[in-house]
């Protein structure tokens, strides 16, 4: 009986070291640190041309990222071009009315009809008199008086012409021409957009995270490319019981170990309002089965560059 006894006060002393173990890891809570990932993608579909950067290279925003085969689309705006410069010198020759020569050749006829208009008024006013004398008759003053009124009315319409000629074109051709320029300058911006589309740089500084295509392969529309982690973008995500997520609160400090880097100082982002079970890739037989809540945490600005997704960390509380 004492045998069984001291086998049992052993395996309890034992069992001491691992239980003050447990107390100790009580304020720290098991995680890892995670990213957003920017992806990269043309709208348009392609063959990739060029691919500027690789694979775990640091860039910084506005670098080129890649380039894809824009033949056609650089077809489509030459195309573009060309049409609104025909559009547009049709609207500035309806704009510019008739040429010199034809204003030259009108202008020749309103002088010529001018002096006839002078001749016929001055026969008439002869034949006025004449008729006033008695030596001619009504018939021969009413002739007079015709052909000074059809030299007048000539005058006038001549005139008419070349005022007509002086204005260009007619508002309507006006109008439709404005339009005609209007349409094509929206299909050569959108033929730009197209061509400039074919060609993506970064939006944001950081780390080429990986890359999915090789020069040569097809690009399907809207398909990443590669992607980019931005240091602003790495953060922690760990879980705490239910109990604890009460005591939390956005902008708290806290206390990350990290393996390799030691302790790395983090805030408080993000608390969760779901109550989850302790999700599979956190082994833990403590925390198993536990309802827990998800808390995301920023790292400061010193240690992003430092943090890789994927690593496993602990969190301490306060």
């Amino acid at each position: 009986m004492n045998r069984y006894v001291s086998l049992l006060l052993l395996s309890l002393l034992c069992l001491l070291p691992l239980a003050s173990c447990s107390e100790q890891d009580q304020s720290l809570h098991q995680g890892w640190v995670e990213g957003d990932y920017v992806y990269i993608a043309a709208p348009l579909a392609g063959r990739l041309q060029e691919l500027a950067v690789d694979k775990g290279q640091t860039i910084e925003e506005n670098v080129l990222l890649f380039q894809l085969e824009r033949s056609r689309e650089q077809a489509a705006v030459n195309e573009a071009e060309q049409r609104l410069a025909q559009a547009r010198a049709r609207l500035d020759d309806l704009a510019k009315g008739g040429r010199p020569s034809e204003l030259a050749a009108i202008e020749a006829r309103l002088e010529q009809a001018q002096t006839t208009r002078d001749l016929a008024r001055n026969e008439y006013l002869r034949r006025v008199d004449l008729y006033e004398e008695q030596s001619i008759s009504t018939e021969e003053l009413d002739r007079a008086r015709a052909e000074y009124n059809r030299a007048n009315q000539q005058v006038a319409q001549i005139q008419a012409e070349l005022d007509t000629a002086g204005l260009g074109g007619r508002e309507d051709a006006v109008a439709a021409a404005q339009a005609e320029v209007a349409a094509i300058e929206a299909q050569l911006a959108q033929a730009q957009w197209n061509f400039d589309q074919k060609t993506q740089n970064a939006p944001v500084a950081g780390l080429v995270f990986d890359t999915y295509y090789d020069p040569g392969e097809w690009v399907p529309a809207g398909t990443p490319v590669l992607s980019i982690l931005p240091p602003d973008n790495v953060f922690i995500r760990f879980f705490v019981p239910q109990e604890i997520a009460s005591t939390l609160a956005p902008g708290q400090a806290l206390s990350v170990l990290v393996d390799g880097l030691g302790t790395v100082e983090a805030s408080v982002t993000w608390i969760s309002n779901q109550v989850e079970y302790t999700p599979p890739v956190i082994y833990s037989s403590r925390s198993r089965a536990k309802l827990v809540v998800m808390v995301e945490a920023e790292p400061h600005e010193a240690w992003r560059t430092a943090l890789h997704p994927g690593q496993p960390v602990d969190v301490r509380l306060p």
